[in-house]
């Protein structure tokens, strides 16, 4: 598949030196390739300008170069000007612009009881674009840009995610924009979702089923015991799309869990909300992590009720209920204690079904008996119980993020009366 190819520019210091995680990489990626285009490099910056006009320049090179960041009122807000400087264009202040900022800013001092003068030194840095520069206007102070570069175009836009994507289809309805999306073809996608099973498996699979190629291309992602596969592919690919997509259905049918994007959480949501039940979470070891994973999704309030992070024995034995004969015969990492505090939290927010995570995530506290990475799950409804024990590895934000997606999927597994139901 030949597709017109999208650079991606990020920069910000605090991304190089591991400050903060770069979100706007992977959305603009995932974008431009639903839009028909050929995501080729994502290349993060600091704020240093030899360094990000050096990757500008490269970016000048693809068909559409998408640059987060850089676009705000201090000195080290460089991306107007280097774009400027890279495309041969001066600076020219756009007075409507200017207007627009300083209402936000204005604003802002007065939200903020700050002085308005705090704001003024960067409002016209901020209004002054290269030459034939289209204004996206704003989501916060900073403008999205878009420059036209006959045939090919450059769009910059804000680095905070939430602006970022306010912002990205303004982008997409200018006219440069529209020109190149009209030489593209969105992609035919296939998805398939596995859990409890080896990518290098999948992998194989794929591979013995005659791979990539013809019009297809395949990715195969290993995400916290999770092995994502996604099948893209233009018209003369939809067939071997469909061969391998069907392959891995009968190669890995109990592992498979989903043929779309949703998250585990949507699905054990969904679940839940389709059979009446409200859910709760305890949690030791996972600190909350399966509670943050399923309040993250809209509308979770319809199911979730609460969950107890019981960290100590003693809140165990307070909050959730857990027998001190149970800690104290079987300790509180065990499938025992695990049972305990599911039921506790069922009892105790009153719902219908709840999951418990208690383990090691270390990198202290194992033992022979009970090695770092040992994890208790335990899940029950009114319909019955399921419980595994695991020995995850990887260090300690490793275990606890896969130990809660093994929560997870334990619900599924739970709630899900044909593993093939569509939820």
């Amino acid at each position: 598949m030949s597709r017109p190819r999208a650079v991606i520019v990020v920069t910000g210091s605090e991304l190089v030196r591991g400050d903060r995680s770069d979100r706007n990489g992977p959305y603009l990626a995932r974008e431009a390739l639903r839009l028909g285009l050929e995501p080729s490099r994502i290349s993060i910056v600091g704020d240093r300008p030899q360094e990000l006009e050096q990757a500008l320049r490269e970016g000048m090179f693809a068909d559409l170069c998408l640059v987060s960041g850089g676009l705000g009122p201090t000195h080290d807000d460089r991306t107007v000007e280097l774009l400027a400087a890279v495309t041969g264009r001066g600076l020219v202040l756009d007075a409507e612009l200017e207007r627009e900022i300083e209402g936000v800013s204005r604003l802002a001092a007065e939200r903020q009881g700050r002085p308005y003068t705090d704001f003024r030194a960067g409002i016209q840095k901020q209004a002054s674009l290269p030459e034939g520069a289209i204004s996206l206007g704003l989501a916060g102070t900073a403008p999205g840009i878009v420059l036209d570069l006959e045939g090919r175009a450059v769009v910059a836009l804000p680095g905070p995610p939430a602006e970022l994507q306010r912002l990205w289809p303004r982008a997409l309805d200018t006219e440069p924009l529209r020109r190149l999306l009209w030489r593209t073809s969105s992609p035919g996608h296939r998805v398939l979702r596995f859990y409890g099973v080896a990518e290098s498996a999948v992998a194989f699979a794929l591979e013995g089923c005659g791979g990539e190629g013809d019009g297809l291309e395949a990715t195969v992602c290993a995400r916290d015991l999770e092995v994502h596969v996604d099948l893209f592919y233009d018209g003369a690919g939809e067939a071997r799309a469909e061969t391998l997509a069907a392959a891995l259905r009968r190669g890995f049918e109990s592992e498979l869990f989903a043929e779309d994007e949703r998250a585990i959480e949507d699905l054990v949501l969904a679940l839940c909300e389709r059979r009446g039940f409200s859910l709760a979470t305890a949690e030791s070891c996972t600190g909350g992590l399966i509670a943050a994973r399923l309040t993250a999704v809209p509308g979770a309030s319809n199911v979730f009720k609460g969950g107890v992070v019981a960290y100590t024995d003693s809140v165990k034995e307070a909050q959730l209920g857990v027998p001190s004969s149970v800690l104290g015969r079987h300790g509180a990492v065990s499938a025992e204690t695990a049972e305990a505090m599911a039921e506790g939290a069922r009892e105790r927010v009153g719902a219908d079904v709840a999951v418990a995570a208690t383990g090691i995530a270390g990198p202290g506290g194992g033992s022979e008996e009970k090695p770092v990475g040992r994890v208790c799950l335990h899940a029950s409804c009114p319909g019955g119980a399921l419980a595994t024990t695991l020995n995850l590895t990887g260090d300690r934000t490793s275990v606890q993020r896969r130990a809660a997606v093994a929560g997870l999927h334990l619900l599924r597994r739970l709630l899900a009366q044909n593993r093939h139901e569509a939820v």
